[in-house]
This record gives C-alpha cells, sequence and structure tokens, in this order.
C-alpha cells in the first residue's frame, strides 16, 4: 500500500469518525462518500485549498468537507504522516455550510458539535439568499444544476463579489456534452432530488465549454480537470480564480 493510499484511508476513518454521534446514516454515509469520491482527495493532494482558512461550502450536506479537512490538519499537525509529495492541508478559521434540506442540517449541527479548533457553522439557508459573508474560498460541489439558469448566474456572481482579488472557487458540474456518462450523472441526481425533497425537480444543465464561458463572464479565470475517476459520472472541477 502506497503512503498516499494508507493516508487517504485513514482520513476516511477519523473524519467520518465526526458522524457518529449524528446516527449511523450519517456515519456510513461519510465512510462511503469519502472513500470513493476523488475531490476529496484531490483537494488535499493538489493543495485545492491552500492556505484558504475561511471556506464557504455552498450546498454542503451534511458537512462532510467540513470533517475531511479537520482531519487532514490533525493528521498533518499530530504526527506530520502526511505524504511528501502532498502539501500541507488547510488550517480552518472559520467554515460555513450553506444547505437547505432539514435533515442534512440536523446531522451536520450533531456531527460537529463538539469540535474543537474552527468556528464551524451549518446554516438551514437557500444559496440563492444567504449572506455569503466574507470567505477567501467558496466551494460548490454538485449543486447549481439544481438551480434554473439566472439563478445560477446570481449565485456566481454573488460568489464572485464576496471572494478577494485572490479569491478560489472550486466547482464541480457535469457536463451536459457527455454522451451516456452524463445522462448516468443525471439520473442519478435526479433520484438524489426526488429522495432529499421529495420531488422530481428538472435540472438545469450545461455543456463544460459553457461553463467555462459562464465563469469568465463572472470574473473567474477558470481551468478543468477531470473529477469522476472510479465512477460512472462525466464530472469536471473548475478550479476558478477571481480574475
Amino acid at each position: 500500500m502506497s503512503a498516499e493510499t494508507a493516508t487517504v484511508e485513514a482520513l476516511v476513518r477519523s473524519a467520518s469518525a465526526y458522524f457518529r454521534p449524528a446516527g449511523r446514516f450519517a456515519w456510513h454515509f461519510a465512510r462511503g462518500k469519502l472513500a470513493g469520491d476523488p475531490a476529496f482527495r484531490a483537494i488535499l493532494s493538489q493543495g485545492l485549498l491552500r492556505g484558504r482558512r475561511q471556506i464557504l461550502d455552498l450546498g454542503c450536506g451534511q458537512g462532510l468537507l467540513a470533517a475531511w479537512l479537520l482531519a487532514a490538519h490533525g493528521a498533518w499537525a499530530r504526527d506530520r504522516a502526511w505524504p511528501a509529495a502532498w502539501p500541507a492541508p488547510p488550517q480552518l478559521r472559520s467554515y460555513v455550510g450553506v444547505e437547505i434540506s432539514v435533515p442534512e442540517v440536523r446531522r451536520a449541527r450533531r456531527a460537529f458539535a463538539a469540535a474543537a479548533g474552527a468556528r464551524l457553522e451549518v446554516l438551514h439557508a437557500d444559496i440563492r439568499d444567504v449572506d455569503y459573508g466574507t470567505p477567501d474560498a467558496v466551494v460548490i460541489l454538485d449543486v447549481l444544476h439544481y438551480l434554473d439558469f439566472p439563478a445560477q448566474e446570481r449565485v456566481l456572481t454573488r460568489v464572485r463579489a464576496a471572494l478577494p482579488s485572490d479569491g478560489v472557487l472550486l466547482l464541480r458540474v457535469g457536463d451536459a456534452d457527455g454522451g451516456l456518462r452524463f445522462a448516468v450523472s443525471k439520473a442519478l441526481d435526479r433520484t438524489v432530488a426526488l429522495v432529499r425533497r421529495g420531488a422530481w425537480r428538472p435540472l438545469q444543465c450545461r455543456a463544460l465549454a459553457d461553463w467555462r464561458e459562464l465563469l469568465t463572464r463572472q470574473g473567474f479565470s477558470a481551468r478543468a480537470q477531470p473529477m469522476s475517476e472510479g465512477t460512472p459520472f462525466v464530472n469536471t472541477l473548475l478550479v476558478a480564480q477571481a480574475a
């Protein structure tokens, strides 16, 4: 087993442990998602949030990103058991998650009720309306396609206004030009929406080129990297710097 694989497995264990007070479902979901979603590993191995201390997580679910970053900094600071090729993880000063699902918010709040260190806050709110504050990084993973096109643009406009000149946005999207794999992704997302909100919702999806053009218009310079390794989906992470 490589050092990186061992680190990921250890982080999955320590990050998912936050969710034990929130119940078996929350704990098992955290273990599966953190182990299987390549975005979490990439955020650390590629230093995508390196040096960021005030993170806004829009559509945060039960707060997996917060647990992941707390576990990472704890492992790095405690015994430096960290892959040599990976940069130091971010040390959170504050994390604000925004989630519209009441059960998810409840699980997140139970998970972090006793967490020490960073100021952690999970808000029950709509990402279209909530105050974004003054983050130095914004993360939106697999969320914007649940909004209509005008709302997507308004959210990105507000994100750019909230970020400083050196701020970063991590935006994961599906590519509507992705053929069968995109169809699989879309079907799963519709099912998730049905389970979480009790309603079958239309999804507003864009081709990758259109997402990049939208970010440019909103004042970002973005690079794209595939972010669906090991899954049947066709997701892309757009790493966008405030231009």
